[in-house]
């Protein structure tokens, strides 16, 4: 079930979303929705990457191991490259 809510937004603002909505053959309601339905799922994106880093923290600061920047680029690229190589190992902090 939707509910409904209130907007305000400046008038130059509402006339730049009438616009781009028009241009984009979409409501200027239906353009709003997907606006905000796109920066909420930037937020929660961005919310479990930085999760993700907090954890990945912990973890160094835990156990000490980690990955040296060149061996993984330098894996990376190999396998870009279409050749099979090893995978740079864990060494300790």
């Amino acid at each position: 079930m939707t509910e409904s809510t209130t907007l305000k937004i400046p008038e130059a603002l509402k006339a730049r979303v009438a616009r781009a909505a028009a241009e984009s053959d979409r409501s200027p309601h239906a353009f709003m929705l997907e606006a905000i339905e796109q920066q909420t799922q930037l937020a929660e994106r961005r919310r479990a990457f930085v999760g993700a880093a907090l954890a990945a923290e912990e973890e160094v600061a835990q156990y000490g191991l980690v990955h040296d920047g060149d061996e993984v680029l330098a894996y990376l690229s190999a396998r870009l490259e279409g050749r099979t190589t090893n995978r740079p190992g864990r060494r300790k902090l």
